[in-house]
């Protein structure tokens, strides 16, 4: 069971990513209205998988990457944003998300989406076996 937390502004997003994701997978421990939040709760909660808003008040989500990971340097950061330029996305992966999806996105894309941060997670958890 993964632990997951979602960073968005909105409301209608955050409820959308509640009913998409995998339930037998994921367990949500947390959720963030923005970035200050998003950085409390995860010291809080310490999630394995969070998806991450760029545009929002307080913190905006590149900053709010930044900060996750340093609390977490193994969190698998998907990042789901109306921001579909791919220098803010490049920006959002050098900064440590492990991917990007746009809105407006499918359940198939989000589930996806959720799936490749999963295999990000076991491929490192296998990696520190050997």
């Amino acid at each position: 069971m993964h632990k997951l937390m979602i960073v968005d502004d909105s409301n209608i997003i955050r409820k959308r990513i509640e009913r998409s994701f995998d339930n037998n997978q994921f367990e949500l421990v947390a959720v963030a209205c923005d970035g200050a939040e998003a950085i409390q709760k995860c010291k809080e909660f310490s999630p394995d998988v969070v998806t991450m808003d760029l545009t929002m008040p307080n913190i905006d989500g590149l900053e709010c990457i930044r900060n996750l990971v340093g609390i977490k340097p193994t969190i698998n950061i998907l990042v789901v944003s109306a921001l579909s330029d791919k220098a803010t996305g490049l920006l959002a992966i050098k900064y440590g998300a492990r991917g990007f999806i746009c809105k407006p996105f499918t359940d198939e894309q989000l589930i996806e989406g959720l799936n490749k941060m999963i295999r990000f997670d076991l491929a490192k958890k296998g990696a520190k076996k050997k």
